[in-house]
């Protein structure tokens, strides 16, 4: 028998509070009492959310609840267990940022549509909340078209750009595609375990013959949504083109719904077969050498994050990859290490991609441009967004004391020891695509926080750019402090992800004590802590010299130059040449140059390069432009001519009748 506070009562309490959030805004008709009352039910309904999904945690009872409608399906069941908390976590929270972020990003009392935008954030992370709650397919399934189209229509929020409406078509057709693979998904488990409830965990024999089926279309339509390559092309024009802080939700949250959807659906099996491990292994690893080598070229500072999103989506599916392999090959600390990691980049991947989003936004915002290459020297005009990115930009290369390490450093771990104990040590070629990427995003993260933010203004935009209201860098700021909190206390992560790869992975033991062992936590504990007290002791040091400094209002040393430019430094394009150039098939560049072959005398010229999307401009769009050039020639049977349209539906019936015999 349940009480009415089990946590999972709680749970869909917050997932309702935010569905009817928007209400506010819109019955006082977009006015900015009205934007702020409904930021304020968003909040609370995230720390409702949050309290409930840390108390399961920690021991409160969680209930299921079934309920009766007049729907043909059965029941739709509703509950919540420790895989879904490791989504609910960084939902709430990057929820409840998202919710103050946004008076002052989009204000009602200077925006157009931010009633609607406002409602559909609501309706968004209710969404998701139910996604990871819902027990029964046809529930998913009605919960995850609501996220669905909750995203597209605040992607396209800019109704006047054709960019944005582009964008966000792509996005609703690749949705809508791997919708219909989730309908094969739920129609085939339908058909194995006799209803539309989702079956128990570990039931479903992996030699049904419908088995392989479902896994692959599972990879199929959750993998698209994950972005996971190739199947990523809508991701980079969708986060860019979106409001920043609908892409925070969209890169931090959405993403993550796909990666939950293989989770669960994988669960479902008593043994997953040998090539799935290696399956997933390989598209993580492709799509986190090639996402990264495509953020590296990007001159867009929005695009740049949501191809970075790629690489990390890829780093989880290596964990992922590793776990299932460790599985199969009964190795305990590869399917630990696998699954740790994985999952606690999850987490960690929605807290800093998140922040960099709604720092994307502040430096829009300021400085009016989102190209690297026109901006410049926002360290000094910006003092409080400039280090917050600093800590976002750290702790998406993966390095201490910041929150993106621990989660990597379990997956080197579990591919090293994978190479010193297995005779034939595949998995371990992990290891050299984690370092590979990882030194491919340090490169593309020096270039935005050094483009961006060092260096003199490349334009006007740039020099009089200026600091954004406290409600958008504030919310940053509980970001960014969370970050450096999982990275300087690791122990809450790992702590966090325990009892979820004790559920799935099932190594046995004490699981807890076999996660902690495979990495020292004290020592790297102790280790971050003293690096962040050097860094905070060298920072005041230089702040405290540099007052005392006389000013020097002459003009500086210009290195035998008589005249200095903004133009003559760096720009992001040329600091990413030599990468580009590498990885020239996936990063696509565009590049006009002109031709001055002949010419005594050169008349003036331009050199323009964009970085195109491979997938998208030589696969899609032409697999869509030959459908509609075949299809073409069906528009001549519409005439008009009623007669002939009586005769189509006559040849029709003759057929049908003839046919069976």
């Amino acid at each position: 028998m349940t009480t009415p506070f089990d946590s999972t009562f709680l749970i869909l309490v917050s997932a309702s509070m935010l569905a009817i959030s928007g209400a506010p805004a819109i019955l006082l008709g977009g006015t900015a009492i009205g934007q702020r009352l409904s930021a304020l039910l968003a909040v609370l309904a995230a720390l409702l959310g949050e309290f409930s999904s840390l108390s399961q945690l920690s021991g409160l009872p969680s209930a299921t609840y079934s309920i009766e409608w007049p729907l043909p399906f059965g029941p739709a069941v509703l509950s919540v267990d420790k895989l879904s908390l490791l989504f609910l976590l960084p939902l709430f929270l990057v929820t409840g940022c998202v919710a103050v972020y946004s008076l002052a990003y989009w204000p009602a009392r200077k925006q157009a549509g931010s009633t609607g935008l406002t409602l559909f954030i609501g309706l968004f992370a209710a969404a998701m909340v139910v996604v990871v709650s819902a027990r029964s397919g046809v529930l998913f399934l009605m919960a995850w078209e609501v996220m669905a189209l909750s995203a597209y229509f605040l992607l396209t929020t800019d109704q006047q750009n054709p960019d944005v409406q582009k964008s966000g078509m792509v996005y609703l057709l690749a949705a809508h595609f791997g919708t219909m693979a989730l309908f094969v998904v739920f129609a085939l488990l339908r058909s194995e375990s006799g209803a539309f409830a989702f079956p128990p965990i570990h039931s479903l024999s992996h030699l049904s013959p419908s088995a392989t089926i479902i896994m692959l279309a599972a990879l199929i339509g959750f993998g698209g949504k994950a972005g996971l390559m190739p199947l990523h092309f809508w991701l980079p024009g969708a986060h860019a083109n979106a409001p920043s802080h609908v892409s925070a939700m969209m890169s931090g949250l959405m993403l993550k719904m796909g990666i939950y959807g293989i989770l669960r659906v994988l669960s479902f099996f008593d043994v997953l077969p040998e090539w799935l491990g290696w399956l997933i292994l390989i598209l993580g690893s492709w799509s986190a050498v090639n996402g990264i080598a495509m953020a590296s070229g990007q001159r867009d500072l929005k695009k740049l994050l949501a191809c970075s999103s790629i690489e990390n989506v890829g780093i989880i599916f290596i964990g992922i990859g590793m776990g299932l392999v460790g599985m199969q090959l009964h190795s305990p600390t590869l399917l630990i290490c696998g699954f740790a990691g994985a999952y606690i980049h999850i987490i960690n991947h929605a807290l800093f991609k998140s922040l960099m989003f709604m720092g994307s936004g502040v430096i829009i915002h300021g400085a009016g441009t989102r190209k690297i290459d026109l901006l410049g020297g926002l360290a000094r005009r910006m003092p409080a967004t400039s280090p917050l990115m600093l800590i976002g930009s750290l702790a998406i290369c993966g390095l201490p004391p910041l929150n993106g390490f621990i989660g990597e450093l379990f997956l080197y771990i579990g591919a090293i020891n994978d190479g010193i104990s297995n005779p034939l040590p595949l998995a371990a070629l992990a290891a050299p695509v984690l370092a590979l990427t990882g030194g491919l995003a340090i490169i593309t993260f020096v270039k935005l926080y050094g483009i961006v933010f060092l260096g003199s203004p490349r334009s006007d935009a740039s020099a009089h750019a200026h600091e954004a209201s406290p409600l958008m860098t504030g919310s940053m700021a509980i970001l960014a402090f969370t970050c450096l909190l999982f990275g300087t206390v690791p122990l809450i992560p790992v702590q966090l992800v325990t009892p979820i790869v004790s559920a799935f992975g099932s190594p046995g033991g004490d699981t807890t004590a076999l996660i902690a062992g495979q990495v020292h936590l004290a020592p790297l504990m102790i280790t971050n802590l003293l690096l962040v007290v050097l860094v905070a002791v060298i920072w005041l040091c230089y702040f405290r010299k540099l007052n005392r400094s006389p000013r020097n209002s002459g003009a500086t040393w210009c290195c035998g130059y008589p005249a200095t430019s903004p133009r003559m430094q760096y720009t992001g394009t040329s600091f990413s040449e030599l990468i580009v150039s590498q990885f020239g098939v996936w990063v696509s560049p565009r590049r006009t140059r002109p031709d001055m072959r002949g010419e005594i005398l050169p008349k003036r010229a331009a050199f323009s390069y964009e970085s195109t999307e491979t997938v998208l401009y030589q696969i899609v769009t032409p697999v869509f432009q030959w459908t509609g050039w075949a299809f073409s020639y069906l528009r001549r049977v519409q005439h008009g001519q009623l007669h002939i349209y009586m005769l189509y539906i006559f040849a029709t019936l003759f057929i049908l009748m003839v046919w069976p015999h």
